[in-house]
């Protein structure tokens, strides 16, 4: 597993890198990579099926020059923004029988992610439990008892006949409220989160994002650094594709 520790100039350019890491491994020129990239500034990326005005305040993002993309991987809406740590797993299906299915890799990733931010929460207090919940949610519990799961991370796939796609993002310490304000409630909800607002189900693991960094590294036992990537890819997707109305409205 290679480290790609990479954020590039736009929301377009970073969505473009993860399809094209996706389909540079798939066509045999890549390896097994885990990429990291943190956004500069606010926008909204909604999953592959999801609704534009269903999921988000339009007229909100539009007044407040957020812009709005939409990803490769499916998954709920987001708010994406300085204070969010994303990750991408590029892993080659063929090596790791195990990941035959959707749901036994949702199982397989989640879990070793749950372990490693748990473990790095551990170092802090000893009361630290994250566990995972709707399939591909991590939740932080919170609070005395009972105690209230609150989400930190989702995360999404998409598969290709040899390798896939696995990635996500970690809220460390983005501004919550304008989740309210730019995001609709989803159309689509785990039965955890119990129709509470987006300030009511998600919180913040007030974590450095290098530490966060070296859990996942660790956890993925990455063994150096990716040498090269497919720049010229990205460079088309983010043209063609994610700067598109086309693509990021699509109904």
């Amino acid at each position: 597993m290679k480290l790609l520790d990479l954020t590039l100039a736009t929301p377009a350019d970073n969505l473009a890198c993860d399809e094209a890491l996706l389909n540079w491994c798939e066509s045999g020129d890549g390896g097994e990579t885990l990429r990291f990239w943190e956004p500069r500034e606010h926008f909204v990326v909604v999953g592959y099926a999801n609704k534009v005005e269903r999921e988000v305040n339009v007229a909100a993002c539009r007044a407040n020059e957020i812009p709005i993309f939409r990803r490769c991987s499916g998954g709920g809406t987001v708010l994406q923004g300085p204070g969010c740590l994303n990750y991408a797993l590029i892993l080659d299906i063929t090596e790791r029988p195990h990941l035959a299915t959707i749901s036994s890799v949702n199982k397989f990733i989640m879990e070793r992610n749950a372990k490693a931010i748990e473990s790095e929460l551990g170092s802090q207090t000893s009361e630290a439990s994250v566990s995972v919940r709707g399939h591909t949610d991590l939740a932080l519990a919170v609070g005395g008892t009972p105690v209230t799961l609150k989400k930190f991370s989702g995360n999404s796939q998409r598969r290709h006949k040899h390798v896939l796609l696995f990635h996500g993002t970690f809220l460390l310490y983005l501004d919550l409220s304008l989740m309210t304000r730019f995001l609709r409630m989803p159309s689509q909800q785990p039965d955890y989160r119990r129709q509470r607002s987006h300030a009511e189900f998600l919180t913040n693991l007030d974590l450095p994002a290098s530490r966060v960094k070296d859990a996942l590294c660790r956890a993925w036992e990455v063994d150096g650094a990716l040498s090269n990537f497919p720049d010229g890819e990205i460079s088309r997707l983010a043209a063609e594709k994610y700067s598109t109305p086309e693509w990021n409205f699509k109904s």
